[in-house]
């Protein structure tokens, strides 16, 4: 028996056209005559070619036309419902209106993806197990200011802290504050913060993002138990978590809101972003920006810079300018190929 040899991203791609194309035949029945007047409606689900609409309180799972792309959760768009009750697919997206805000993440082979849309907050949720990484909350809060979404931090499972790392986690944390963020402690176990983190998700639609095993859907379960998130464990071998969430699901609280609850994404890259976009993304640089002595200024040794000068009087932390300078290094490092040719 011969080895079968690996596709290609070309033809992977093929693949996946063709696929799309069965689809569209399979579904061609959905012409004109057999669907309803154009509504609007809200994506709470996305499956492959199909999306699932909320609309007036009914939840329709609609085939995506081919010239719609990135369908996302928290999309408002135009749809036409089947008029064939009896079909699994019942109905046909038809637009998308357009974004107010729109988060994405980087895709090694396809570029930028959006990740959900129409959001007002994004969480960033941290934890002490697997481990604190003030570099990886550096690299959400950069996304959520390059997109003009608020964040949030949110440090999740404090329970696991004795009274001395705690005090010792908080004296770190301190930075955030001081630059204006907002930061909650949180613990599901013994409920700490839970109320407070109810009260900020009121009457807005929010995302979770963070590494997976930090405790995203333990969140939701306890804040939505009908949810029935699946909880997953960290790995023992690796320490990071095992992925749970495998569709992004926009979800709501009885009191008002909607929470996004995305994938879990490991490594959060930012080599999608030019370097301009990326210092302004650290807020605390923004008012020493264009000051320096020289315009290509790298912000490390070189004369006349401004950042720099700003850490030695203490006005900006040491810590996030090193982020800042171990986030800029590592742009390289990650940047596919491809994307070093349109430099």
């Amino acid at each position: 028996m011969t080895k079968r040899s690996k596709l290609t991203t070309r033809q992977k791609r093929r693949v996946s056209s063709n696929l799309q194309k069965r689809l569209d035949n399979k579904d061609a029945k959905l012409t004109d005559e057999h669907l309803g007047e154009q509504q609007q409606g809200i994506i709470i689900g996305r499956f492959g070619q199909h999306a699932d609409i909320e609309c007036e309180g009914e939840v329709y799972r609609c085939h995506i036309r081919r010239n719609i792309q990135d369908v996302v959760c928290g999309d408002r768009v135009l749809f036409r419902q089947g008029k064939d009750e009896g079909s699994n697919v019942r109905g046909v997206i038809e637009a998308v209106e357009p974004r107010k805000t729109v988060l994405t993440r980087p895709d090694y082979y396809d570029g930028v993806k959006p990740i959900a849309a129409n959001i007002d907050q994004i969480i960033i949720v941290s934890s002490v197990l697997p481990s604190l990484s003030l570099n990886i909350i550096d690299r959400y809060l950069v996304a959520a200011e390059d997109v003009h979404i608020q964040p949030i931090i949110l440090l999740n499972k404090v329970d696991l802290l004795d009274e001395n790392e705690r005090q010792a986690i908080e004296k770190q944390l301190q930075l955030y504050r001081d630059i204006g963020y907002s930061l909650l402690y949180l613990s599901c176990k013994s409920q700490e913060g839970m109320d407070e983190l109810a009260i900020l998700l009121k009457d807005k639609i929010s995302v979770f993002v963070g590494q997976s095993g930090v405790g995203k859907s333990s969140l939701i379960n306890q804040l939505l138990p009908d949810a029935e998130e699946i909880i997953g464990d960290v790995s023992d071998n690796s320490g990071l978590g095992t992925h749970t969430t495998t569709t992004a699901k926009l979800l709501h609280f009885p009191a008002g809101g909607d929470v996004i609850d995305s994938p879990g994404v490991r490594e959060f890259n930012l080599w999608h972003l030019p370097v301009e976009r990326l210092t302004s993304g650290f807020i605390e640089f923004r008012d020493y920006l264009g000051g320096c002595k020289f315009r290509d200024c790298k912000h490390k040794a070189d004369p006349g810079c401004l950042l720099r000068e700003a850490v030695d009087k203490g006005e900006i932390n040491p810590l996030r300018f090193d982020s800042y300078h171990k986030i800029l290094d590592g742009l390289d490092e990650h940047r596919p190929a491809y994307s070093m040719d349109k430099k």
